[in-house]
């Protein structure tokens, strides 16, 4: 067996067309949705992501701002910023990029955000709302492995779930999310105990555990639809992904390559946080009296 690649780029095209003519429609009533990026420091990976998603942004329809400090710049300045975005009424998405200088409180900053606002989803209130159904914004990065599931028909339904990684921004949103659809759901961590007597359970396999290729072949079912979340630079300065792709390509049922997997899709999704954020505030200011 030769899995299915999943094309995170592809699919992530096609569900950002649905979400840029929602933009449109905003558009013409008046309100363009508006993003805005906080950047603190220099770190290069960092600088990638903001340019990708401002770039997203400005081919989807959407106002985005980029809001630059300095790293030694203090956190009662950063979130006095934050104050000032809540109120503005241009914006109607906030996102952090994080790792913030180790100076700074990432809860603080986090929970500063509006939940109206929280586009990227870490707000207490959105990651704790996903244990009773009721958050605003669910995480970009397992709500976009939702779509892709979801895109490509893949039950989810009554299927052993195993997510490897438990990390509040990741793995523990996602193991809620697959089991809020009723799938049968396990968590790996690092000490777990004979990792593979659980991924070879799995039907669908989640992985986000930060390890270069921890996964191989011979810890994968066959037949299973493996989600590689992890993104790893290599000391040739190759990237890789948590999982072995070219053996476990040979026994899953599908796979997610790293680049061009996940990664778009994490994106696509914040424009859809973003959109449905402008389009709350849209409907909220039409019930107010003229």
């Amino acid at each position: 067996m030769t899995a299915r690649i999943i094309d995170g780029a592809a699919i992530a095209k096609d569900i950002r067309a649905q979400w840029k003519a929602r933009a449109g429609t905003l558009a013409e009533r008046g309100v363009i949705p508006g993003l805005a990026v906080v950047l603190v420091g220099d770190n290069p990976a960092s600088r990638v992501y903001v340019r990708n998603k401002i770039k997203a942004c400005a081919e989807n329809g959407l106002h985005s701002e980029l809001h630059e400090f300095p790293a030694d710049v203090s956190e009662q300045t950063v979130l006095a910023r934050i104050e000032a975005l809540a109120t503005d009424v241009k914006i109607h998405g906030i996102l952090v990029q994080l790792p913030l200088p180790p100076h700074i409180d990432n809860a603080k900053v986090l929970e500063a955000i509006p939940v109206e606002k929280d586009v990227d989803g870490f707000h207490l209130y959105n990651l704790g709302g996903l244990v009773v159904g009721e958050s605003v914004f669910p995480p970009c990065t397992p709500y976009g492995v939702m779509c892709l599931l979801d895109y490509l028909k893949i039950p989810i339904e009554g299927q052993n779930a195993v997510v490897v990684g438990r990390s509040n921004i990741v793995g523990k949103p996602m193991a809620l999310m697959l089991l809020a659809r009723s799938a049968t759901v396990s968590i790996c961590t690092s000490k777990t105990r004979n990792l593979s007597q659980y991924t070879l359970l799995a039907d669908i396999l989640v992985v986000a555990a930060g390890k270069p290729r921890l996964v191989t072949r011979s810890m994968v079912k066959d037949g299973a639809a493996v989600i590689d979340i992890g993104f790893n630079r290599l000391a040739d300065g190759k990237a890789v992904g948590d999982v072995d792709f070219e053996s476990v390509r040979e026994r899953a049922g599908w796979i997610t390559p790293v680049p061009g997997g996940v990664g778009p899709m994490t994106i696509t999704m914040l424009l859809a946080n973003t959109i449905q954020a402008a389009e709350r505030y849209a409907e909220k200011r039409a019930r107010i009296p003229a």
